[in-house]
């Protein structure tokens, strides 16, 4: 008689296979939304009940064993088979519901998907939304997520993507600063000014500032009195009179509209990269991706209201 294969044998199998493919057991619990010992003590489990050796374990990394690499692929294998199991019978349903996961850069999730959630909920009240914001690389396919939101052109092949808006970048001071230090009228004017810049959390560089010069587009790396690794708090610290600071015009249009912000250097504006959704070829019939997709085209209109703040803000700045 063949032995019936256990719960908890699959549940060593996913966190083996989600540990493998993240290269570590929180980057896995993550993904499963699960404790880190959780998914520890699910491979030791499985581990003892192969009698091998799953991983090679540092204080700082997972590396697969040969017998590790052999089952990962067939564990691999069978998690895809039950992806495809699980998305057709979410088809068969016909209506938006289940956890939806949606991953997005922190200010675009903070600033417009987030507050736009209940809205969606309304609608769809059998879907539940599981927002994952940060700018760590993810892996949409191996860590289970359902929609991406990410500035920039797409490069993997497996992934369905729509152009959702153009991610305008703009240099903003507050009207005390420009009273107090002038306005620059070049891109090279700001090596006089006091400049705010970002840092990436994922790679720990500094954002290089575009500028639109003729049909080029040049890019500096200011000297900043200031550096933080928030664009909201970039934001909020040039409000507060500390320099010049680059932002994405979602964020700066409250400031423009409540006259706390000016552009600077708005003939050199640019649009920097396009925002995109994103979702595995998997989920293409899956009707809570579908509305979710829909929905962010309103969230994302043809022409923004914070393009529109942008565009009709007052070119002259204060003397």
């Amino acid at each position: 008689m063949v032995e019936q294969i256990g719960i908890d044998r699959l549940t060593g199998i996913i966190a083996f296979a989600r540990s493998a493919s993240l290269g570590s057991y929180t980057a896995a619990a993550r993904s499963l939304s699960v404790s880190p010992s959780a998914v520890s003590k699910s491979v030791q489990r499985l581990e003892e009940h192969f009698g091998i050796s799953l991983f090679s374990r540092t204080t700082r990394s997972l590396t697969l064993t040969a017998e590790g690499r052999d089952l990962h692929e067939r564990a691999l294998r069978l998690l895809r088979e039950a992806e495809e199991i699980e998305q057709a019978a979410v088809a068969a349903r016909g209506e938006p519901s289940g956890t939806l996961k949606v991953t997005a850069p922190l200010p675009i999730g903070a600033n417009l998907i987030a507050p736009a959630l209940p809205r969606f909920r309304e609608r769809f009240p059998k879907v539940s939304v599981d927002l994952r914001l940060g700018d760590r690389f993810t892996d949409i396919i191996e860590e289970g997520i359902d929609v991406a939101i990410r500035v920039g052109e797409p490069a993997d092949s497996r992934l369905i993507a729509r152009k959702l808006a153009p991610n305008r970048v703009c240099a903003f001071a507050s009207p005390d600063y420009i009273k107090r230090r002038g306005v620059p009228a070049r891109p090279e004017d700001l090596v006089e000014h006091d400049c705010v810049n970002f840092r990436y959390q994922s790679s720990g560089q500094t954002l290089r500032w575009p500028f639109k010069v003729g049909d080029r587009v040049l890019e500096i790396v200011p000297n900043a009195t200031i550096v933080v690794d928030n664009s909201d708090a970039v934001a909020a610290i040039v409000v507060a009179g500390g320099g010049i600071g680059m932002s994405p015009t979602y964020i700066a249009a409250p400031y423009l509209e409540s006259g706390e912000l000016v552009p600077v250097l708005k003939e050199y504006a640019v649009d920097r990269f396009n925002i995109t959704a994103l979702w595995p070829e998997s989920r293409r019939g899956n009707p809570t991706v579908k509305a979710f997709v829909a929905f962010l085209g309103e969230v994302f209109p043809a022409e923004a209201a914070w393009d529109r703040t942008f565009t009709a803000s007052e070119a002259a700045l204060p003397s």
